[in-house]
């Protein structure tokens, strides 16, 4: 399944330029991942998104590593569409991708491991069932 968040970037977040700074494409991935699990917990459990709280099913989870690939920079104004799919599932893990663009064209692309935890407790645990079938599913 993959969730597409559209972020407008802000004059805050740019250069004198009006490019982005490269540490707010982090942002608005971790944020773009939040909202793709928010939104697909939602579904699986038929509530609203804004109403899903991930403690309610047993689950947390926690950026281990990420690598990204900048292509071209977004600027002030531009609507970024940040689509988000889960590429890979461990025991603990799994792989978000997500690519960015500005009108069709790229502008950053990166694969993030997060590793599942329990609620309040950084310890890894296997991910949730409810969330593999909710990520898995179509929205």
């Amino acid at each position: 399944m993959a969730y597409t968040e559209l972020i407008r970037v802000r004059y805050n977040e740019c250069d004198m330029q009006n490019v982005v700074f490269n540490a707010n494409y982090w942002m608005y991935a971790d944020d773009a991942v939040a909202q793709f699990v928010r939104h697909a917990i939602a579904a699986e459990t038929r509530t609203e998104p804004d109403s899903v709280n991930f403690a309610d099913v047993g689950f947390d989870f926690m950026l281990k590593t990420a690598q990204g690939t900048w292509h071209k920079g977004a600027t002030y104004g531009d609507i970024i569409s940040a689509t988000c799919a889960v590429t890979r599932w461990g025991k603990t893990s799994f792989d978000v991708t997500v690519n960015m663009s500005v009108d069709d064209a790229p502008v950053f692309d990166c694969v993030i491991t997060y590793v599942s935890t329990t609620p309040g407790a950084p310890k890894p645990v296997e991910v949730p069932e409810i969330i593999r079938r909710a990520l898995e599913r179509s929205l």
